[in-house]
């Protein structure tokens, strides 16, 4: 049996490592905003079901003879309300006497249709329910404007948290193992709670890692979708120019009647069920038509349509005109961050997902507060002592001893190495989360690809940093090793991560 003070010692160690201290940090300055969007998250895996129990007149009608769908419906609702200007109108579920649910943006308004009569049975203004409050906690802290982007650099905290407690985590002899995989219930309160981190942590990271990297993706989705084309050797501004697809508007021209344009639209889906429609925003806009089909994913398979208002000219289709990594984005993401692709077991485990970082929070603080008012003693004690004179620090030169060069190939060659064991752990997070139902490809090369996103986006930062120490550092030789360092690691990832997707691309297997 291995001694407690003997482990914490290694761990000691462990801790001086730069990865020990990303953990520490990122986990004093993060963790209670991760606790929060975790625990915010679990609730939202189950928001249909919440919101729908809590609120069962707007979303249940009498089931009747006719239901009309969407393109019917629509111009009913026109006709019957003249105020309202949706923005957009869906389901609020599949079944027979489920509700339609479209957004007023002017009255800024949800607002409940019976699908058998085209009348209001509820509204209520965005974000007043219960599952609206909690949204808006776990997306946004309810801080206007830069709050998403808090909660989405939050998100890549939490990734960064994981990853490095996992090599924390990683013991330095085998014999270590069962001590680390265990949680011994007869030690002190103090060692079962170093057990409960480890333990908690490791069991829960694949999980944990998806959660996080699919909610980096879903927060700076503007950056994604570009590089997501950019890693398919597509322009990224081609993107832009499909998203962004404009009506042919001519003076006089008539917009054609919605049904006519939906059924051009689902010759394109076969089998496909439409469930959402974004309506023209002006007299260019065009529609936009979600659709789901059956899919290896219980979520079903995301189709997007776009459409010209005036003549349902196919503007957009996602399985033409994305690539097969685009579809994952489509069919993938959200269910991925919801746990909804695997049906209940992949629900379950995203709610464990969300309610991992509070324990670790907990715990984590438990470990650390004896340590840091230790240190704080110390600290104390040593100002009352005289200054110990120490030798002068000679500062690192700018150039490295064995030139540039041959520093940025040895790093090179390092980081492909480190990509190679990225891939895999990637790989093996994604087909960890969809092994208990039984889906397990999918997940993993989507953990993969954007693994590789965030590997691209990190390379455009490590280039611009180089440009700057090119151009403004190293004429006044101020350069330093690790900023060489950070960008040949940098293009190794890049350089491994690119061939990857190439070779998933090459290989002509739809995987999504």
């Amino acid at each position: 049996m291995i001694k407690f003070s003997n482990l914490k010692l290694a761990w000691a160690k462990h801790q001086k490592r730069w990865f020990g201290k990303w953990h520490l940090y990122l986990g004093i300055i993060a963790g209670f905003i991760v606790s929060i969007v975790g625990l915010t998250g679990s609730i939202l895996v189950f928001q249909d079901e919440i919101d729908h129990a809590l609120n069962p007149t707007f979303f249940k009608v009498l089931e009747q003879q006719h239901k009309m769908p969407l393109e019917e419906i629509l111009p009913v609702i026109r006709k019957n309300y003249p105020d309202l200007k949706p923005m957009y109108i869906g389901l609020t579920d599949q079944t027979a006497n489920s509700t339609y649910r479209l957004y007023d943006p002017k009255q800024e308004k949800e607002i409940f249709i019976n699908p058998y009569t085209a009348k209001i049975c509820g509204k209520r203004m965005v974000g007043s329910s219960f599952i609206g409050l909690v949204t808006n906690i776990h997306r946004t802290l309810l801080i206007p404007a830069i709050g998403r982007y808090i909660v989405g650099l939050s998100a890549l905290c939490l990734l960064i948290l994981t990853i490095s407690g996992l090599r924390l985590w990683i013991p330095k002899k085998w014999k270590q193992l069962k001590e680390v995989l265990t949680v011994n219930f007869k030690a002190s309160f103090k060692r079962q709670n170093y057990d409960w981190h480890n333990v908690l942590g490791f069991y829960t990271s694949p999980i944990v890692v998806l959660l996080s990297l699919t909610g980096f993706c879903i927060t700076f989705s503007i950056i994604v979708i570009p590089l997501l084309f950019l890693l398919n050797g597509q322009s990224p501004q081609g993107v832009a120019k499909l998203l962004g697809a404009k009506s042919a508007y001519a003076k006089g021209i008539q917009p054609m009647p919605l049904p006519q344009i939906t059924e051009l639209a689902k010759k394109q889906v076969p089998g496909a069920r439409l469930e959402f429609i974004s309506l023209p925003a002006d007299s260019t806009g065009s529609y936009r038509m979600d659709f789901i089909g059956p899919y290896v994913a219980k979520s079903g398979k995301r189709q997007m349509i776009i459409s010209d208002q005036y003549n349902g000219k196919i503007l957009l289709n996602s399985n033409t005109d994305f690539p097969n990594t685009g579809q994952a984005y489509l069919s993938w993401l959200t269910p991925i961050h919801y746990g909804s692709f695997g049906g209940m077991p992949t629900k379950i485990l995203a709610i464990i997902g969300g309610l991992t970082p509070l324990a670790l929070f907990i715990t984590g603080f438990i470990i650390w507060w004896p340590r840091y008012k230790k240190q704080k003693r110390k600290r104390r004690r040593k100002l009352g002592q005289p200054e110990k004179i120490t030798k002068p620090v000679v500062a690192e030169s700018s150039v490295p001893r064995t030139g540039a060069w041959k520093y940025i190939a040895l790093h090179y060659k390092k980081g492909i190495s480190y990509a190679l064991w990225t891939i895999l752990f990637a790989f093996l997070m994604g087909g960890l989360y969809g092994l208990v139902s039984g889906i397990v490809l999918e997940p993993a090369v989507f953990s993969l690809i954007f693994t590789g996103i965030l590997v691209t986006a990190n390379f455009l930062v490590a280039f611009i940093v180089m440009l700057f120490n090119l151009i403004f550092l190293t004429p006044f030789k101020k350069g330093r090793r690790p900023v060489l360092k950070y960008f040949s690691l940098s293009l190794a990832f890049v350089s491994v991560f690119i061939l990857a997707v190439m070779l998933i691309t090459l290989s002509g297997v739809r995987i999504f």
